[in-house]
């Protein structure tokens, strides 16, 4: 890794696992490895704006400190020649923090990163412009993401309303597609996971783990949707896991998805191939 000299962080302090005190926290922590930054602390309408500017000063370093849509529209935007990235976890599912760093909370994440951090050029997906570096859910389990959304900043009414909209949508739809060149199959979910999380590719795979899945009960299409990165479904009955690296999707009306944690509204119609260069992190060894 080269020399850190000049860094950027972006601190959405909306967030509850972030909160008020996280610009100066983060500040005086950077300070310990005599490192000075800019803080953007903006309110969340302002988040993408400031994270463009962030872009565009060239740090060496750009620290994450918000959701899993913050830190992949930063990926997107520095893309593998643009700024290093460290994705702090700072919002609900923080799937790529996690991926990266594990468990664990942004304090830690940082100063480990600092520590024995090492730039790596990681790969992930791509569907519709739209880039993924942990994984992609494309169908019903995606529809339970806004009642997750309404029920963690407690709104319950929504929460309910959202829930009851997932259900009736649950299941009305499957999913036409075709992996490579393999023939047309049918599912009710498809789920894409980047070797940076795969549990079946090497982290230097040039491909994507594939899985169908006829998520046939709510409860499982409400795990799922909540709960990206567990391993239950992959033992399930009917479960086919294979590497790919295009795939083309269709079904009877819009598809919806959710991109490492994001949610996100494909066309009826939607193309997924895979990256081998997205983006640069600030990861730390597996071992640690």
């Amino acid at each position: 890794m080269g020399a850190i000299h000049k860094v950027e962080v972006i601190a959405n302090v909306a967030s509850g696992s972030v909160g008020k005190t996280a610009p100066d926290e983060i500040e005086a922590l950077l300070a310990e490895f005599g490192l000075k930054t800019s803080v953007r602390a903006p309110e969340t309408s302002d988040l993408i704006s400031c994270l463009r500017a962030a872009v565009d000063a060239a740090p060496d370093l750009l620290i994450i400190l918000a959701g899993d849509g913050t830190a992949r529209a930063a990926a997107e935007m520095c893309g593998p020649d643009g700024p290093m990235i460290a994705p702090l976890p700072g919002g609900t599912m923080n799937m790529l923090p996690h991926a990266v760093y594990g468990v664990t909370t942004w304090q830690q994440a940082l100063k480990a990163a600092l520590e024995t951090g090492q730039e790596r050029l990681i790969g992930g997906g791509e569907i519709d412009g739209h880039k993924f570096m942990v994984a992609a859910i494309l169908g019903s389990p995606a529809l339970w993401a806004p009642a997750r959304e309404a029920a963690r900043v407690g709104q319950a009414r929504k929460a309910w309303v959202n829930a009851r909209l997932a259900l009736r949508r649950a299941f009305s739809g499957r999913l036409r597609y075709i992996l490579d060149s393999d023939p047309p199959e049918k599912a009710e979910a498809l789920v894409f996971m980047c070797p940076l999380t795969s549990r079946v590719l090497s982290d230097d795979a040039a491909a994507l783990e594939a899985a169908a899945l006829d998520v046939r009960d709510t409860a499982a299409a409400f795990r799922l949707g909540f709960h990206a990165l567990t391993g239950d479904w992959r033992a399930a009955p009917g479960v086919e896991v294979e590497p790919c690296r295009r795939a083309h999707i269709w079904a009877a009306r819009p598809i919806p998805a959710i991109l490492d944690g994001e949610t996100v509204r494909l066309k009826a119609m939607a193309d997924v191939r895979y990256l081998p260069k997205v983006a640069r992190i600030l990861a730390i060894p597996k071992a640690a």
